[in-house]
This record gives structure tokens, sequence and C-alpha cells, in this order.
């Protein structure tokens, strides 16, 4: 989840006689260009780099990338199919029961240690997105819950020895808790929270975590 048009030239008054000319195509200035779109990120772990640059300037001015953790990926990695396969520890039905919407098609995202599970109903986002990560420390762990709930937008979720934050955003919820160094980070399109939490006190139930 970003130009204005040059004024055209006057015709110009050659010689006394004021005869009038028009300007010539090359006198006109062109008309400002655009700057492209930003470049679509190749994956959850990062951005391809902007064409045009050299080695030396991308490396100069490239920012600092996101954290990588145990499993290869930044703290803040989002979920993407890699296969259209069942979900490991959800039931696909249970899932679509829960979330209160008819299931159409379903994946997982391998890269992740735990697969992550990102399931859809008839809109083009998912109606629920699972990820599972075990991380290197606790403060990693943490890290990942904060991402994905900010502690300044959610109220405080806890269970069980579990803590993070649940909240409602304009199209989605999440439920994110971590505990010791696992993090569980669910995300429905249905503006309750109690739709993540099930799911994912369901996905830490079948995982024994």
């Amino acid at each position: 989840m970003r130009h204005s048009l040059l004024p055209r030239l006057a015709a110009c008054l050659i010689g006394i006689s004021l005869v009038t000319t028009g300007c010539t195509d090359g006198n006109r200035p062109t008309e400002a260009t655009p700057p492209s779109a930003p470049t679509a990120a190749t994956g959850a772990t990062g951005a391809t780099g902007a064409t045009g640059a050299t080695t030396d300037d991308a490396t100069d001015d490239a920012p600092d990338s996101p954290a990588v953790t145990g499993d290869g990926l930044p703290v803040t990695a989002s979920a993407e199919v890699t296969d259209w396969e069942d979900c490991p520890y959800l039931d696909t039905q249970w899932v679509a029961d829960t979330n209160g919407q008819r299931m159409t098609r379903w994946g997982v995202d391998k890269r992740f240690g735990t697969p992550a599970c990102v399931f859809w109903s008839y809109p083009e986002e998912p109606q629920a997105t699972v990820i599972v990560r075990e991380m290197p420390s606790v403060d990693e762990a943490r890290a990942v819950v904060d991402a994905a709930a900010p502690v300044n937008e959610t109220e405080l979720a806890e269970f069980d020895g579990w803590s993070g934050g649940r909240g409602v955003f304009e199209e989605h919820s999440v439920f994110a808790v971590q505990k010791d160094t696992h993090a569980v980070l669910v995300w429905s399109n249905q503006l309750q929270t109690l739709k993540p939490q099930l799911i994912a006190q369901e996905a830490i139930s079948r995982l024994g975590l």
C-alpha cells in the first residue's frame, strides 16, 4: 500500500518590420516527463534497483535494507504463494467457516521455515493470511509482532503466555502474538479481531507451540 506542463512560448517577433513568425518545434520546450512509478518489490525480500543507476551509485544511494532473520527473510516479510497446496496446519474448510467466507483458492509460502498460508474468497485480496515464524531471539520475535501490529495502532492481546497486539484497520484486521522465539501473525479481511484470533489460536494448537 504520488507534473506540470511548461507554458508554450509566445510567437517570436523578428526584425523591425514586426513580421511575426511561429517558433519552430525545436524551440518549444518539451512536456515535463513524469517520474516513473516505483519498481515493484521482487518478493518479500526486497525490490529491484532503479534503472539507469550505476552499480556504485546504487550502492551509495540505496537505503538500509530490512534486518534479515534466521529464515533469511526480513522482519517485515509478507506471504507470497510459492505452491498451490493445502496449508499443513490449518484445515481449509475450517478457515472458511471461521472467517465466514466461501473458500475459492489457497496456497502456501515455503520460504518461511513453517509455511505461511494464504486463503482467498472471491475478492482479489486474501480473506486470511497466516504467518508463523521461529526467530533467533525473543527480541526479534517481538519485532516481527510489532511490525504486524504496531503498538501505537493496536490494542494489547494476551492469552496463555502469548502477547502482542490486535487491531482493526480500514480493510482488514490483525492479530499478532509472540511467545519466546515464536511469532504468529494473522490477517483477516473481516473487520473484527475475533476472526484472526481464532485462526491464530488454532494454528498455535495444531503446531504445538
